[in-house]
């Protein structure tokens, strides 16, 4: 009688016996291929794409069954320990483009799919339909807002007929922009190919998602992020991978959505730091659907109202085509920007002195609000007094204990420290013994608070991280937003009020002119046109050039300003910079180790946070694959060696200075 403890012995499959697996082990020196044999009973279900277990240094770890071959260079293999799910999860399109963004930020496969492919839900797994979606797409829209831009309609037809344009967007005032990218999907839809689009944030992807079903109809599409929970993500992705939806739009990770036949790439606000993946290897969105808009051969739309310097070096290259509106459309729609000077002008009138308001932005306030239109009021910090200096010699006030900047949280509060929270109530000046403060930054609740008392029987609302609005009506009211969280009033607002705009011109940061017109611009579209009685007054000197760009409504001109001053600089993007970030001993074993181009230069260092050391690898944007693969090696070397301290590798990082 046959010992029932014997184990059988596995055969390995008749048929491409060999699976070559990504290990979901995210040590550099482990980033490639490992083959393993499939067993003669999951031949038929351990097809490239689906996630397996496999035995590697001794213990089960997950990973991806990439691709299967007849034979291995390695003589004796270990067998597929287990199929997690017959599910193919993961296209060759996909897995080709993943290993290209690994390749370009100096990262791993390994983390790279992780970002692209969401956990497993088995439920919704089992749940979903398998069968593809027959329904025929919907015709081309015939109709469009495309036609008020300059090479608007010939990008639609272009998508219609199935062709692959290139197009850098601007977008302007009172567009609805959703409308415009749903009907470009139309219009790929048409030519039976699929839509990818990209937006920074969850309120963008509803109106976008209105948007699609207006166009498209009812279950034409998905929309994938992290805000929808596991199931319902994994449902939605799954729609895409078996083919049921051929639109998919989201957050940043929706980038890698497994569409099949893509015909169509859109990112909107490409200059958003949400598009900017925080986790390794910090691939930027923008750049993942420019790749994979050129390895596939798809189209591709990059679209904004303001426009950023990566975007114009497309048009400057010649690799995408610039549709604008012209001069005459545009000043019918843009709203009257002035600007307006800053402390002097607030002696003209004592209310507009209560409201921390220029005399011209008060008028404007107040005939909007007279007309029974809300004012949209733009500032750049959140909370109360988010910094406050001395009274007396307006040093900035900071704590004893850390040397954290002093904040007021409210009108009654006790100065606290904003990193430790240590109460600074004793706070005495050391530069010049005085006990007063003053606000150096005004927070969006001290502005709320002020614009109460100056608009009495006016209802005042803020938006920004306790509570972002969506929509306001059309009614007198008040509304103050941080950046980013400014709601759609119906029908525009009649008054947009961009105040402490030096907070953001002033910071030490390469992008702070273009982040600073990309926040002016999208807070300035939202106001109705000059003709209907849209008025923005922004708060500066419009002798400035940002100024100018916002006053002409002309974000072309001051990105093309930019980049060539970049060009001049090699600052980025005219050049590629990669900052490495650890303690000085890890950053300065890296360099040892890595062996980079003669014409690639090593800036630094310089501190970092938590006693770290940044230096800055730049070279010419034709030698960044050099460096990447360079400083990827050298990475690989430090953790075969199992050297305890990290370096973080930040190609293309949105803040190098």
């Amino acid at each position: 009688m046959p010992n029932r403890s014997t184990r059988v012995e596995r055969q390995p499959a008749a048929e491409l016996p060999v699976a070559r697996v990504c290990v979901d082990v995210p040590l550099p020196h482990l980033d490639r291929l490992f083959d393993y044999l499939v067993p003669g009973d999951l031949d038929e279900t351990a097809q490239p794409g689906t996630r397996v277990k496999v035995r590697f240094a001794g213990q089960l770890v997950d990973g991806w069954l990439i691709e299967r071959a007849a034979e291995s260079a390695v003589p004796k293999l270990a067998y597929l320990e287990k199929l997690v799910s017959a599910e193919q999860v993961l296209t060759p399109e996909v897995a080709e483009l993943a290993r290209a963004i690994a390749d370009r930020y100096a990262g791993s496969l390994a983390d790279v799919l992780r970002l692209a492919v969401p956990p497993r839900h088995a439920r919704a797994e089992q749940a979903a339909p398998p069968a593809e979606s027959d329904d025929a797409p919907p015709p081309a829209p015939v109709d469009t807002g495309w036609a008020d831009y300059q090479a608007g309609e010939g990008f639609l037809r272009a998508l219609a007929e199935g062709k692959n344009p290139r197009a850098v967007w601007s977008a302007l005032p009172g567009e609805d922009w959703p409308a415009r990218i749903a009907e470009a999907a139309a219009a790929t839809l048409a030519a039976g190919k699929a839509v990818v689009a990209v937006v920074p944030d969850a309120r963008d992807l509803d109106r976008v998602d209105k948007a699609l079903t207006d166009q498209l109809g009812k279950d034409r599409h998905v929309t994938l992020a992290a805000g929808l929970g596991p199931a319902k993500r994994y449902r939605a992705f799954l729609a895409a991978s078996r083919g049921q939806v051929r639109v998919v739009a989201g957050t940043r990770a929706a980038a890698f959505a497994p569409v099949h036949d893509i015909g169509l790439v859109v990112i909107w606000d490409d200059g958003d730091d949400l598009h900017a993946e925080p986790r390794a290897p910090y691939p930027h969105a923008r750049e993942v659907l420019l790749t994979r808009a050129q390895r596939a051969g798809a189209a591709a739309l990059v679209a904004g109202h303001a426009r950023t310097t990566e975007a114009q070096l497309l048009l400057e290259t010649g690799w995408a085509r610039e549709v604008v509106g012209d001069r005459a459309t545009t000043r019918r729609r843009t709203p009257v920007i002035t600007p307006t000077g800053d402390d002097p002008q607030l002696a003209r009138d004592p209310g507009a002195a209560t409201a921390r308001l220029p005399s011209l932005a008060w008028e404007a306030a107040r005939a909007a609000l007279k007309a029974d239109a809300p004012v949209l009021v733009q500032v750049p910090r959140r909370g109360y007094l988010p910094s406050v200096s001395c009274a007396t010699c307006r040093a900035p006030a900071r704590c004893t204990a850390c040397s954290g900047p002093l904040a007021l949280r409210s009108s009654h509060a006790v100065p606290a420290c904003r990193w430790c929270g240590r109460v600074a109530g004793d706070h005495v000046c050391p530069h010049c013994g005085a006990r007063g403060l003053r606000a150096s930054v005004t927070g969006a609740r001290r502005t709320a608070e002020e614009l109460g008392r100056a608009f009495p029987e006016i209802p005042v609302r803020t938006s920004g991280r306790d509570e972002v609005l969506t929509e306001v009506p059309a009614a007198a009211a008040v509304v103050v937003a941080t950046p980013g969280a400014e709601p759609v009033a119906e029908g525009g607002y009649g008054a947009v009020l961009l105040l402490d705009t030096w907070a953001l011109l002033t910071r030490a940061d390469l992008r702070a002119g273009e982040e600073a017109l990309r926040r002016w611009m999208t807070a300035a579209a939202l106001a109705r046109p000059g003709a209907g009685g849209g008025r923005v007054v922004v708060v500066a000197d419009g002798s400035v050039p940002v100024i100018q760009a916002l006053l002409r409504w002309d974000p072309g001109w001051y990105a093309a300003r930019e980049l060539g001053e970049r060009r001049e600089l090699r600052f980025p993007p005219a050049a590629r910079m990669t900052s490495l970030t650890g303690t000085a001993a890890a950053v300065a074993d890296l360099l040892a180790a890595v062996e980079l181009p003669p014409d690639a230069e090593v800036l630094g260092p310089v501190p970092a946070d938590q006693d770290q050391e940044r230096y800055l690898v730049r070279a010419p944007r034709g030698r960044a694959a050099d460096v990447a693969t360079a400083l990827h090696a050298a990475a690989g070397m430090r953790s075969a060696r199992k050297t305890p301290q990290p370096v973080r590798i930040q190609v293309d990082a949105t803040d190098l200075f």
